[in-house]
């Protein structure tokens, strides 16, 4: 059998943000096997407000962000970038930052890992027993 997990993203496992409807945040890593990075779907609805300014000094990650449709504002110490499909941002673990999404709404894929460091699952990411 090949070892390949192929799922929709309505297929995936979604966990609670802030103030958050159930299936804005998907677990796109965890849900199909991945355990060398984190990587999640994060479906946040036009003009939303909700999405939370934060770091990863905790745990050390830096966070890759890539737009799949959509747009959004990446907003850092007070600067702002657009994001579009087409484009890459990373911040650094220590960054503190935000995501606004734009009149349409947007679906990035976020991806993070901690440099020189073996992955592992946040403390909030692990599984409810």
């Amino acid at each position: 059998m090949a070892d390949v997990t192929v799922k929709r993203f309505d297929e995936l496992e979604s966990y609670q943000g802030t103030a958050a409807p159930p299936g804005q945040f998907l677990y796109a890593g965890r849900s199909i096997g991945v355990t060398a990075w984190g990587m999640n779907v994060l479906r946040l609805p036009p003009n939303w407000t909700g999405y939370p300014e934060h770091d990863h000094t905790g745990d050390g990650q830096e966070e890759a962000y890539v737009v799949l449709e959509g747009s959004a504002t990446l907003e850092a110490e007070g600067e702002r970038w657009h994001l579009a499909p087409g484009i890459l941002a990373r911040v650094g673990a220590n960054q503190k930052r935000r995501i606004l999404p734009g009149a349409a709404g947007v679906t990035i894929l976020a991806l993070g890992g901690a440099p020189g460091k073996a992955y592992a699952f946040p403390s909030w990411m692990k599984r409810q027993a």
